[in-house]
């Protein structure tokens, strides 16, 4: 069993299955042979660090160490195969950087946070390393664990603030597989007590949160287009266009538009 092999093989000693590339590439899927020449001798040098860790600095480097084989290796030597994440998506790589940070501010481990916020320690791993892309729902759980609103969470906090904030300045996020974006329109700062974000929720769409990031948190909502249903609390209320709800956040809270319409809206959090 050659180098890279025995990388995967180790894998599964750790619980992970290697990823449909890295399978490809083992069934003899398309590579050149100074692109294996380089896995195999960087799969050897990193195999080498997380042999001489231990405890749980060894089971991260692990982490580690899998996501850049099924990552990294396969993105930049074998461009034809799959990938997990676009290389130019940088607001993840932010977000990650983010969360790392946060955790390091703490001083909390992985199982610490898993525990804390209900996100498995696998998914949180693959987030910090800017593997998979995050959801909406995740992100909220998170919130929760840090006791912070979404937009201080994702580091779009300035410490001092400019008056006008043009369209094309102001941050943009995806939550593809749930249908939602929202666009920080005024973005938090410091010195400023409230932030205005622009959202849309495609036709069906369905998000909920199980926990208010900071109890009490004061929401103004705007439907500018298409039908909304929110729950507070236990409550539903539905919008039409021009309709406002207002509402201070302590517990679950959810979000739906119905199949035949999307919803557009404003959100003034203070």
């Amino acid at each position: 069993m050659d180098d890279v092999a025995a990388g995967v093989a180790g894998s599964r000693r750790w619980g992970a299955l290697p990823c449909t590339a890295w399978r490809r590439f083992l069934d003899g899927g398309p590579y050149d042979k100074r692109a294996r020449r380089c896995a195999v001798d960087q799969t050897r040098s990193q195999r080498v660090h997380v042999r001489a860790a231990s405890g749980e600095r060894r089971a991260e480097l692990q982490s580690t160490f899998l996501f850049q084989l099924t990552n990294f290796h396969i993105r930049d030597n074998f461009p034809n195969m799959e990938q997990t994440l676009p290389d130019d998506n940088a607001i993840d790589r932010r977000i990650a950087q983010r969360l790392r940070a946060l955790r390091a501010e703490r001083n909390w481990s992985l199982d610490d946070l898993a525990r804390l916020s209900g996100v498995s320690r696998a998914t949180l791993s693959r987030l910090e390393n800017a593997a998979v892309s995050p959801t909406a729902s995740v992100l909220g759980k998170l919130c929760v664990a840090y006791g912070l609103p979404m937009s201080r969470l994702m580091h779009m906090v300035e410490e001092d603030f400019a008056p006008l904030v043009p369209r094309a300045a102001q941050p943009l996020w995806s939550d593809d597989a749930a249908g939602f974006r929202r666009r920080s329109v005024s973005p938090p700062a410091q010195a400023l007590a409230g932030e205005a974000l622009e959202c849309e929720l495609e036709p069906g769409a369905h998000i909920s949160y199980d926990e208010s990031p900071r109890p009490g948190l004061e929401h103004h909502l705007i439907l500018l287009e298409g039908q909304l249903r929110i729950t507070v609390d236990g409550q539903s209320h539905d919008l039409q266009p021009g309709d406002c709800l207002r509402y201070r956040l302590f517990g679950p809270s959810a979000f739906e538009t119905p199949a035949h319409s999307g919803a557009h809206y404003f959100l003034f959090i203070v």
